[in-house]
């Protein structure tokens, strides 16, 4: 949120989780262009029209309903609003779900849940699949079996426990993004009917 204001004239960013929206308030309490509520994004309590750009970013898959989402997300955006949906690839080779989720989307069932709302989708796929080299090879069968025979932790502290032991010291990440943090990979787009197997994460990006 902190990064989308220094663009912005004002961000307003909701969760379910009241622990969730307490620490976002606290963390951004002396900076007036952020807001922070607790929400439903099956009910935005906002008004029609009133943003050029919504995020839903790694949350259509605990949703229970998406498609009430995507509509309540079209609802608040201008006329010339844009929505980013960023989710995980299911199709990825080395995936595995997260506990307490309802659903996860292909590229094609993605895309044609944005189409019901907005009148141009287009899909990038981001990070791209690497398995070169035996260590990657070794690492991706190991992940793929544990997925299968069910061994993966479910707290997300086992789940750490498990990449330090495949990636080694975990570097914690900084509390927000800034500009330089990072080399920017740009996705890249991808047909929006066909499965993908080539990406890690997938970018919806609706206009209305």
């Amino acid at each position: 949120m902190g990064y989308l204001a220094t663009a912005a004239k004002r961000v307003v960013g909701g969760d379910i989780e009241k622990k969730n929206v307490s620490l976002a308030k606290e963390y951004y309490k002396d900076r007036p262009k952020i807001t922070v509520d607790l929400m439903d994004g099956h009910n935005l309590p906002l008004p029609d029209g009133s943003f050029d750009l919504a995020l839903l970013y790694e949350t259509i898959y605990y949703l229970k309903n998406p498609q009430k989402c995507i509509s309540e997300a079209e609802r608040v955006l201008r006329d010339s609003g844009v929505l980013i949906v960023c989710t995980v690839n299911k199709d990825w080779e080395d995936f595995h779900p997260s506990p307490y989720t309802y659903r996860y989307l292909s590229v094609p069932e993605l895309y044609d849940l944005m189409r019901k709302s907005f009148r141009e989708v287009r899909l990038y796929g981001g990070f791209p699949v690497d398995h070169t080299g035996t260590k990657g090879e070794i690492t991706s069968l190991i992940k793929r079996l544990a997925v299968k025979f069910h061994l993966i932790p479910g707290t997300l502290k086992g789940r750490a426990y498990l990449k330090r032991i495949f990636m080694g010291k975990l570097i914690p990440l900084p509390r927000e993004v800034t500009e330089g943090m990072a080399d920017y990979e740009p996705p890249v787009e991808i047909p929006a009917d066909k499965v993908n197997r080539d990406f890690k994460i997938l970018y919806a990006v609706g206009r209305k």
